[in-house]
């Protein structure tokens, strides 16, 4: 059964790939399509009433009838489907709600409606095909595989099936790999994070596991628990390990830490899922980025970064769209998704296939001086240091520190090593001259003698874990922002700095 299974993959995979790499050259076409299909559709839905679909003609005529808007702006629309009401943002009503969580929005409903849900369960089975396709490596298929996600029951909000998108995905795993599925099904439903990762580790160390998913810090947490509890190494326990799906994070903080506790290197597939919609996927092994998921019920906008909170800001469409300019990403979907920003930040690395790499978060940045640093700088200054120094990172977040009274200002690294520098003034002061190589604004005001250089702080082990913890947010989808404009993170941190 399981050479049956690896042999059956590789003709699907060819097939999947010639279509991924002839929707490559028909990017455009395909978001123009989509475009008129999703107004069409549009136009016999309350929304479409209340901004006059009639009306657009065009992507320019579509922009003066629909504005940008986040959650909140929503929220009346989703009230309206929680209490029964039909073609609200779509054709007939959700068949699932994402329940996610906002920053100012407290719980997030997001829609997922029957013409949408193919858009998350094709995207990641792509990923892998196209990934088959490449390297003729389908003997994982056959193997165990396990998915570090959220809980799969899901309650009832407006007579809508509700719960976090792993656990909605997680139903609708094709039945030929449900019997490779790690772990069971109980498991999985388990809430509390500690408890869930004792039953992980119980039900998969003994396996042959050939595959397995997640977001980076929870891998690292499940690795972790492994060894602590078998008291052997990843390497031994799962010998035919070949492959890691990942997603939700910038992968490259933590990749270092992750192959060295594997022990040996495996083979890494990246993604890009969110609530809102499945938007990108590695589909290549030698080249940067994720290619953008042109044709698939989603049709894209992109401000240019410096105009997001500007009260008019440029909207582009993929056809404008330039390399290396970082964007906010929009998006208008068949979930009944308008003018909708995901809150992320992107930039493209190629136009020719679209590829994109995500850069940060639109509310993740530090400004406290007029400097917007983003993640993208922050995250590829620490790597360039720790690169050099041979210097591991668990985990890190930066906040501004204004002074009151005497003294300069200046950025607060917390920093969780996994392996810490030998000398950290001068670790200090690389992480500052690259931090200035990246944001010409912040290197003013170091030049400028505005703020003192950074300052760093190393926390004690599991500090992230114990804070995350702290905050009801261990575990499932839940990750550390990397960069705060206020210092509501780094007071709850101070307590766990190292001595």
């Amino acid at each position: 059964m399981i050479k049956l299974k690896s042999l059956l993959a590789k003709p699907f995979a060819g097939v999947i790939h010639r279509q991924v790499q002839k929707e490559r050259m028909t990017a455009l076409a395909d978001q123009q399509n989509i475009l008129n299909q999703l107004v069409k559709t549009g136009k016999a839905t309350i929304f479409g009433k209340d901004h006059q679909y009639e009306l657009i003609k065009d992507y320019a005529s579509f922009k003066q009838q629909v504005p940008l808007r986040d959650y909140e702006d929503f929220k009346s629309y989703i009230e309206l489907i929680k209490k029964g009401g039909q073609n609200i943002l779509w054709k007939g009503r959700p068949i699932y709600f994402a329940k996610t969580s906002g920053t100012t929005s407290g719980v997030k409903y997001i829609p997922i409606t029957k013409d949408s849900i193919s858009n998350h369960i094709n995207g990641a089975r792509n990923a892998l095909l196209v990934y088959m396709s490449l390297t003729g490596s389908t003997q994982f298929v056959g193997g165990k595989m396990i998915f570090l996600s959220g809980s799969p029951e899901l309650e009832r909000v407006g007579g809508i099936p509700t719960g976090r998108l792993s656990g909605i995905v997680n139903h609708h795993i094709p039945g030929y790999l449900r019997g490779n599925q790690l772990p069971s099904y109980e498991t999985n439903c388990i809430e509390e994070w500690e408890e869930k990762l004792d039953k992980i580790v119980a039900e998969t160390s003994a396996k042959d596991m050939t595959l397995i998913g997640g977001i980076p810090p929870w891998i690292q947490m499940y690795f972790d628990r492994l060894i602590e509890k078998t008291g052997k190494p990843i390497k031994e326990l799962f010998p035919h390990l070949q492959v890691m799906v990942q997603g939700g994070v910038n992968f490259e903080p933590y990749k270092f830490k992750l192959l060295e506790t594997l022990g040996k290197s495996i083979d890494t597939i990246e993604l890009f899922p969110a609530s809102e919609g499945f938007f990108a996927y590695q589909d290549t092994r030698d080249m940067p980025g994720l290619l953008l998921n042109t044709n698939s019920g989603i049709f894209y906008e992109f401000i240019p970064l410096a105009q997001v909170h500007q009260a008019n800001p440029t909207r582009l469409s993929l056809a404008e769209v330039k390399l290396d300019e970082q964007y906010a990403l929009i998006i208008n979907s068949n979930a009944g998704l308008w003018g909708y920003s995901i809150g992320d930040t992107v930039k493209f690395v190629s136009i020719d296939p679209y590829r994109i790499i995500v850069t940060g978060r639109i509310k993740h940045f530090i400004s406290a001086f007029g400097e917007h640093v983003i993640g993208e700088e922050v995250e590829q200054s620490l790597l360039k240091v720790c690169t050099e120094m041979n210097v591991a990172v668990t985990e890190f977040t930066v906040a501004p520190m204004i002074q009151q009274g005497a003294g300069k200002s200046y950025h607060e690294w917390f920093i969780e090593f996994e392996k810490a520098p030998s000398d950290m003034a001068l670790f200090r002061q690389k992480l500052n001259t690259y931090m200035c190589e990246k944001n010409v604004y912040y290197q003013d005001l170091i030049v400028g003698n505005i703020l003192e250089p950074l300052h760093v702080h190393c926390l004690q082990k599991n500090a992230f874990i114990q804070y995350m913890s702290a905050q009801g947010k261990l575990g499932g989808q839940n990750k550390a922002p990397r960069l705060s404009n206020d210092r509501i993170m780094a007071t709850q941190l101070l307590q766990y700095i190292s001595n």
